[in-house]
């Protein structure tokens, strides 16, 4: 057992220990310090001041999370190794290991077709092979392969730790407090049946109050309109200087920092060396680049970086319906006379979807343990979790454009 006084002190539970010395090692490795220097909410700054808080305590605090649950269930009689304790913890620490440089902002920009959670378990297996094996159990647990499924639906599902940690956080430092949501109560309420993660009937307004807030942060927070832009802007932005380098247009360094990851065939796996690359970049390279290219001599990319560096943000309307091909056209009317091609008007003249689900009725389903023992799926205590508003998924349209006063 680690005897070891090793504790973070965290501004929304106060002080987190850490229970092994494999988390700590891990904790201390490179790639875990680089989370520390991603942001957890990518540029939603631009909308909250206060929202500059990173992947690193999201991280720790998910794995707090964690052992608060794996306590609960230990208590409730469910049987709990050691090493399934550190396993789940390890996890969910590594959860997010994957993100790119302001988070989901650049994931698509970089790398093509990949998600970060794909990166994330490449990790996982780079790391292993460090720690000689002994994340074999974590890799099981994080892919869905061990037997005992709660242990993955704690780190991946309806109501798992991710979720109970980021919606609280990103309230707090947001200042939102429609997304503060009573974890102890949800905790409390955790038990498990037949190796799946089940609820007690007393939890079920908690879990309610839980969906409810998710719903109302993503449209209010995640996918708020500003946040929305500027990282859609962020991603022009990066498209636009891929294009130049991939028209021999810009010519790059062996030194640049993102040649590896511009030279990647996207049709071929991602080798370990450019991976590794990926796992030095941060937010502050972007940043970085940003500045260098406001004074950039392709007149597009320049006007970009600016855009965002000076938070002078594009137009963005949002609406139920999708926008008509002659509203699109409108829009890039108004930048015909400055002499732009087609493609290159589209770097400021975009548009596409956003979308919101409160409940999956096709994934494993919330389920409620009542007194009797017989266990039921949410929705049945719960009945509006049915109807299309909250179990399918809510889609809206966007259309970004110059401000008419840059046109």
């Amino acid at each position: 057992m680690y005897q070891k006084n090793t504790f973070f002190n965290d501004p929304i539970y106060g002080f987190i220990t850490i229970e092994s010395e494999l988390i700590l090692k891990l904790i201390n490795h490179p790639f875990f310090q680089r989370l520390r220097r991603i942001s957890q909410m990518g540029l939603s700054s631009f909308v909250y001041p206060g929202a500059n808080h990173t992947r690193f305590g999201h991280a720790l605090g998910s794995m707090h999370i964690m052992q608060r649950a794996i306590a609960v269930l230990v208590s409730k009689g469910i049987s709990v190794s050691f090493k399934e304790s550190e396993a789940m913890q390890i996890a969910i620490l590594l959860h997010d290991i994957g993100h790119g440089p302001f988070s989901h902002a650049t994931e698509k920009a970089l790398f093509k077709g990949v998600h970060h959670e794909t990166i994330s378990l490449r990790v996982f297996h780079l790391l292993n092979v460090s720690f000689n094996g002994k994340l074999d159990l974590a890799i099981q647990i994080f892919t869905n392969n061990y037997s005992r499924k709660f242990m993955h639906q704690l780190i991946s599902g309806q109501v798992d730790v991710d979720r109970l940690d980021y919606l609280k956080r990103d309230s707090f430092y947001t200042g939102v407090t429609e997304g503060n949501i009573n974890t102890d109560r949800i905790l409390a309420m955790m038990n498990v049946e037949g190796e799946q993660l089940v609820f007690e009937y007393k939890g079920v307004h908690s879990l309610e109050k839980f969906l409810l807030a998710r719903r109302l942060m993503y449209w209010q927070v995640y996918l708020h309109k500003t946040s929305l832009v500027a990282e859609l802007l962020l991603v022009k932005t990066l498209q636009r200087f891929r294009y130049l380098v991939e028209m021999d247009k810009e010519k790059l360094s062996e030194a640049h920092i993102l040649k590896p990851l511009l030279n990647q065939n996207e049709n071929e796996p991602i080798s370990e060396a450019i991976l590794a690359h990926y796992l030095l970049l941060d937010d502050s390279d972007i940043l970085s680049l940003l500045k260098q290219w406001c004074s950039h001599t392709d007149p597009i990319l320049k006007q970009l970086s600016q855009q965002l560096i000076n938070r002078n943000l594009p137009k963005i309307k949002i609406q139920e319906e999708p926008f008509t091909a002659n509203e699109i056209i409108s829009k890039k009317k108004r930048l015909k006379g400055l002499e732009m091609q087609e493609e290159e008007i589209d770097f400021f003249v975009f548009h596409g979807s956003i979308s919101n689900q409160t409940y999956f009725t096709d994934q494993v389903q919330i389920l409620i343990k009542e007194k009797s023992g017989k266990v039921e799926p949410m929705a049945k205590y719960v009945s509006y979790l049915d109807s299309n508003t909250f179990s399918s998924p809510n889609v809206k349209h966007y259309l970004c454009y110059p401000k008419q006063n840059n046109s």
